[in-house]
């Protein structure tokens, strides 16, 4: 590590050289490591340009993945808006990987160079590592090795069953991907240990399971064991199921192995961004608290120019702006925003606290060590918990939040929730909600299927707030739920009271 003394400049000037970004990288990090006492995957960043950003755009910024149609015409849509100056592009995109890849656009200036590296080497790679959700469901280690084996299978399928058919199946799969995930359940890593030995074992197992069907086909049963067994069967299936790639890949009659196996990849990709949609506000809330307080002290250290920190504190606004509703440029809550908001009156409510704060958040209120307040924060919770928790009057006032009801038979808003007592809490529920994918994301689960009889697979939506599916994109949907299935596929809607609607 390089020995920066205090008062040494670490840049000078826009202009950035590896020098200067290996003097940043190990300043950041000593004020990472001895300050802020961050865990930290092993950091590798990388310099690309910004034809190699709207790739990495494409391939969800991952730098392995296989091919498909989908991401050429996601690079071609982000490539037009970026050449028409519709949009610019990001100044990093950073992997939950061990080492934790970090990828820095080569336009950036050496200022903005530094704020990214401890923004995403240093706040993303602490939350990644340190998270509960991505420590329990993704595997860092293992995740570049997995990606390469699904490309190269994949590569292998096209050419022995050729694109077209590859390419259908993984058009099928990928609309399916929202409700392809394990929400309450530990699924298998993704690494490649033992994959071989486990993929013998489930080509075997789905063989039997397709042709016991007929070895136990008797049509002379009585109806009440055939409805034992049904009961028996259900439960054998660990009906109901929410992971609908998962059920087909492991019950569908007519796939082939190699077919199930993509499934199994699609799948286990979307599980593994799983965990980033459930803490947009944390991880982005942590990584610019951590990116703020490291520039702050290298700063007040004399080691970064007040032009180059007024440069950083111009990027740091314009990421954090939350217009009002009222504004023409709002287009919802900024999860940058809200995030840091709550993390910097988190270390406020430990350090200087008022009779407000203490009768709020009695347990951290002038503890002083906003550090384990915040490193247990970042560790312990998603971002619909972490905001019942956290979510202070005193931030709700700063960013003017309200609660409205939409119902559906009046023609206005109303207001239900505004800054008193138990306003607060109505706007600390309601933005719980706003940020909770599961409350977001459609709720559909199998609910039960006839293998020994018409094999009809029948779905069922839990509506939430009397919200049910649009229309195109269910047929649609359904129709691809069919290719994959074989037979014919049913929904219906179900209210939360449990009442069911029209099926289809």
């Amino acid at each position: 590590m390089a020995d920066v003394r205090r008062g040494e400049l670490l840049f000078d000037g826009a202009e950035w050289d590896f020098d200067a970004l290996h003097r940043a990288h190990d300043a950041i990090e000593r004020v990472a490591l001895d300050d802020l006492g961050l865990n930290l995957y092993t950091n590798q960043i990388e310099i690309i340009s910004s034809e190699q950003m709207l790739d990495a755009y494409s391939s969800n910024g991952m730098p392995l993945m296989y091919r498909h149609w989908s991401f050429g015409k996601h690079f071609l849509r982000e490539d037009q808006l970026y050449r028409k100056g519709a949009r610019g592009l990001a100044y990093e995109i950073v992997i939950n990987s061990n080492p934790c890849i970090s990828y820095c656009l080569e336009d950036n200036t050496m200022a903005l160079q530094a704020l990214v590296i401890a923004h995403a080497g240093f706040g993303h790679n602490h939350f990644f590592k340190n998270n509960h959700l991505f420590r329990q469901w993704s595997d860092a280690g293992g995740i570049l090795d997995y990606l390469e084996y699904a490309r190269n299978f994949i590569a292998r399928c096209e050419e022995k069953h050729g694109e077209q058919d590859v390419e259908k199946l993984l058009d099928a799969a990928h609309s399916l991907m929202p409700s392809s995930v394990f929400r309450h359940r530990r699924p298998v890593e993704l690494s490649l240990r033992d994959e071989s030995r486990r993929r013998r074992e489930r080509q075997a197992e789905e063989e039997r399971a397709v042709y016991y069907l007929w070895e136990t086909l008797d049509r002379a049963r009585p109806s009440a064991q055939i409805n034992e067994e049904a009961q028996a069967r259900k439960r054998e299936m660990g009906l109901p199921e929410e992971n609908l790639l998962y059920f087909i890949e492991t019950h569908s009659p007519i796939l082939k192995p190699w077919e199930r196996e993509i499934l199994r990849i699609v799948r286990n990709i979307a599980q593994y961004f799983y965990p980033q949609r459930q803490t947009k506000v944390m991880n982005e809330g942590c990584a610019c608290f951590v990116h703020y307080h490291i520039i702050q002290a290298l700063h007040e250290a004399g080691q970064i120019t007040d032009g180059a920190m007024l440069e950083i504190l111009h990027n740091h606004t314009n990421v954090l702006t939350q217009p009002d509703f009222d504004d023409p440029r709002f287009t919802g809550l900024n999860p940058y925003a809200i995030g840091f908001a709550i993390m910097q009156d988190i270390r406020r409510i430990c350090d200087a606290p008022t009779e407000e704060d203490r009768e709020w958040f009695p347990d951290i209120a002038g503890s002083r060590d906003w550090r384990n307040v915040l490193k247990d924060a970042w560790a312990s919770y998603r971002d619909e918990s972490f905001v019942q928790q956290f979510l202070s009057p005193n931030v709700i006032r700063r960013l003017r939040l309200f609660s409205l009801v939409d119902e559906e038979d009046d023609p206005y808003y109303t207001v239900n929730a505004i800054h008193d007592e138990h306003g607060y809490r109505k706007v600390q529920e309601a933005l719980s909600h706003n940020v909770s994918v599961s409350m977001m994301d459609p709720d559909i689960q199998v609910i039960d299927v006839d293998l020994l009889g018409d094999r009809c697979l029948q779905l069922r939506h839990f509506k939430r707030h009397g919200i049910p599916l649009d229309e195109k994109t269910r047929e649609m949907t359904l129709t691809n739920l069919r290719r994959l299935w074989g037979y014919e596929v049913m929904i219906d809607d179900s209210d939360s009271d449990g009442c069911s609607a029209r099926p289809s």
